[in-house]
């Protein structure tokens, strides 16, 4: 019971954010404006800084684990060639490819993984580490994938390659952690007036989020090409975290790496897939399909991995 209790202490208040967000969204309390808007900020603001923060006031050299973060770029790989090369051998319809594999394999690792190792431990703990190791190769492959899969001939693809490379340099979650390294090396305190300006600045990151994703979740989209929608959901919230997760554990991963390790193969597919597709004429429907998929079903998936983990004693 106490495991089941812990279980759902961690993910039922941020989804049941999510939820009520989409319920007001349904009784027109967030226009789409709102939305955009609000993604931004979250995304070029608050949640670099809170990164910033937990980044800086930590001491790297004492969280910082090369095997975790090379376990979790190996992965990365592994799993991304691995359902590409199963979606060419087995899909029949080869404009769906880019869409499918992008959804199956790139998860909201910034945003809900964040919200769910906050909720857990208080702060971030190692979910930049895992961030950093994952979020780069997530984009990259990405692009190539839905460069080589596109319905139609995208003109300059090395240029768009090259775009989104510079476009990694300039992500502004990658920067708040880096920005943050030199002060966690060089142990610098921060005068208390900067420390309460991070804090305030910092805190409305993962609530509103939170809030963002429900209101801009849109059921409906999810009746769509349900049988790739829910081949890509189950490889994306079982299969991965199913084969991963037993590997991390042997290796020795325990509490905070493990439950990154969690977001990072488990995490529901992220908004920007979505965006990217349709970018770049790929198979944006079935992109936003797998999204609002695997963000309602993610509640489940993700409540059983912690239970499971909680029961043996992991976390």
């Amino acid at each position: 019971m106490d495991s089941l209790i812990y279980s759902l202490n961690a993910t039922v208040p941020i989804f049941a954010v999510i939820f009520l967000s989409y319920l007001l969204k349904q009784r027109g309390f967030f226009k789409e404006s709102f939305i955009s808007g609000a993604d931004k900020v979250i995304f070029q603001l608050f949640l670099p800084v809170l990164l910033f923060r937990d980044i800086a006031e930590g001491r790297i050299t004492e969280t910082f684990d090369l095997t975790f973060f090379l376990f979790c770029m190996i992965s990365t790989v592994v799993y991304v060639f691995a359902i590409w090369g199963g979606a060419e051998l087995f899909m029949k319809d080869k404009t769906m490819i880019g869409a499918f594999t992008q959804g199956a394999f790139r998860g909201s690792l910034a945003v809900l993984g964040v919200a769910f190792i906050q909720n857990i431990y208080g702060d971030a703990g190692l979910a930049p580490l895992m961030i950093v190791a994952t979020v780069p190769l997530y984009n990259i492959f990405a692009v190539i994938v839905l460069t080589v899969r596109s319905n139609e001939p995208v003109a300059g693809g090395d240029s768009m390659i090259r775009a989104t490379l510079k476009g990694i340099l300039r992500n502004p979650i990658i920067l708040g952690i880096i920005a943050g390294l030199p002060f966690s090396l060089l142990e610098i305190q921060f005068p208390t007036m900067i420390n309460k300006t991070l804090d305030l600045i910092a805190a409305p990151a993962t609530p509103l989020a939170l809030v963002t994703i429900g209101a801009g979740f849109e059921g409906a989209k999810a009746i769509k090409k349900i049988k790739p929608t829910i081949i890509a959901s189950v490889i994306k919230l079982v299969i991965l975290p199913a084969i991963f997760l037993p590997i991390a554990v042997f290796m020795g991963f325990r509490n905070q790496a493990l439950v990154s390790i969690l977001i990072m193969t488990g995490a529901p597919s992220t908004v920007s897939g979505y965006i990217m597709a349709k970018n770049m004429n790929a198979d944006y429907v079935l992109s936003s399909s797998i999204i609002v998929l695997t963000t309602a079903v993610s509640v489940f998936t993700m409540t059983l991995a912690l239970y499971i983990m909680r029961s043996f004693a992991l976390i």
